[in-house]
């Protein structure tokens, strides 16, 4: 039995480029895993599959007072990194606070274009990725998060120490359980002709697979 062609459209996505600013790029804020010029060179690789394909391209950039060693208004460290600064968007978002679509027109501007499916990349996977997935996911929005266009730097505080690969994997099979569809730039770039959506898992499922592993 011959299979059936999907006559279904595209699902009508936007990627969504976050913070990739020079600061990520060897300056206060220097991305370690994965390594900065592996993710960069695989967000550039989604921005021009996105062009090619017609999807447009949100370019979201981090702003802070004058006085503060990270993403100082004015400076070097925010400028955007010269790979995004030179390849076309339809639209540049400039924030405060975490999540991309906080105190900004990010949403409006999604609406007006009927965008249905942000695919995000960028920088930090657990700060303004994470934050911005969340509230997109609220928002009512289906989710991809490209796990290698991505990275994180380590933390240590009272709460205690982690790598950054550590926090890098970690958010990364959390939000696949609930958030989004977490892939690599080179099946997603494969699959946007299709009119299928990666699959995201579930609370219940991921739970479910780590006892069985566990249980070993």
């Amino acid at each position: 039995m011959a299979s059936q062609v999907s006559t279904n459209p595209p699902p009508r996505r936007a990627l969504v480029v976050v913070d990739v600013q020079n600061d990520y790029d060897g300056g206060n804020l220097a991305i370690q895993h994965p390594p900065f010029g592996d993710s960069l060179r695989n967000v550039a690789r989604a921005m021009d599959a996105a062009a090619t394909a017609g999807i447009p391209v949100v370019v979201v950039r981090q702003l802070a007072p004058a006085e503060s060693p990270i993403f100082a208004k004015g400076s070097h460290g925010a400028d955007l990194h010269p790979e995004i600064a030179r390849r076309p968007h339809a639209h540049l978002v400039e924030k405060t606070l975490p999540s991309a679509f906080t105190g900004t027109d990010l949403a409006a501007w999604l609406s007006s274009h009927a965008i249905q499916t942000l695919t995000v990349v960028g920088y930090m996977t657990h700060n303004c990725i994470l934050s911005t997935i969340v509230h997109a996911v609220h928002m009512g929005f289906q989710v991809e998060f490209l796990a290698d266009a991505a990275g994180s730097v380590p933390y240590a505080n009272s709460a205690g120490h982690a790598s950054a690969a550590d926090i890098h994997r970690v958010v990364g099979v959390v939000l696949q359980s609930r958030f989004a569809a977490v892939l690599h730039t080179g099946a997603w770039i494969e699959g946007l002709a299709s009119d299928r959506l990666p699959e995201r898992d579930t609370i219940h499922a991921s739970h479910q697979r780590a006892l069985a592993l566990e249980a070993v």
